[in-house]
């Protein structure tokens, strides 16, 4: 049986000139700024090989979202019928964990700036991937 509680831990936090939850757009490419992911000290290890122009998938906790919600309107539109949250992007949900394709524009030290990501300033960011475009790439 798997473990019912784990350890999670922040890698970086987003730094982004998106400060307010309710202007931030729903996805990056409606409007989601340029951002720095700041890593912590003992995270610089784990940022060899990335390179600038590499894509990435960015795992964000969305802290603000609430984890008690099972079903929502597809982006907030009550127009659309109510559905289950697993078949939705909506933040709210039982592990609030943020996707963002994003492609790496500069790094700096431990600082990296990625392009459009619709994460607010200060989200947790608990993982950074490759995309793999080929099999075995890395």
């Amino acid at each position: 049986m798997p473990a019912d509680h784990f350890d999670l831990r922040p890698v970086a936090t987003v730094e982004s000139a998106l400060t307010d939850l309710a202007a931030a757009p729903k996805q990056a490419d409606e409007g989601g700024p340029e951002a720095w992911l700041v890593f912590a000290p003992d995270m610089l290890d784990a940022l060899d090989g990335l390179r600038v122009g590499d894509e990435v998938i960015v795992l964000t906790w969305l802290h603000h979202a609430d984890r008690d919600v099972r079903r929502v309107h597809p982006r907030g539109d009550e127009a659309r019928p109510i559905q289950g949250v697993f078949s939705t992007r909506s933040p709210a949900r039982p592990n609030p964990i943020g996707l963002h394709d994003v492609r790496i524009l500069a790094i700096d030290g431990a600082r990296v700036r990625v392009s459009a990501i619709e994460a607010v300033h200060g989200t947790p960011v608990v993982d950074v991937k490759p995309v793999l475009r080929e099999v075995g790439r890395r």
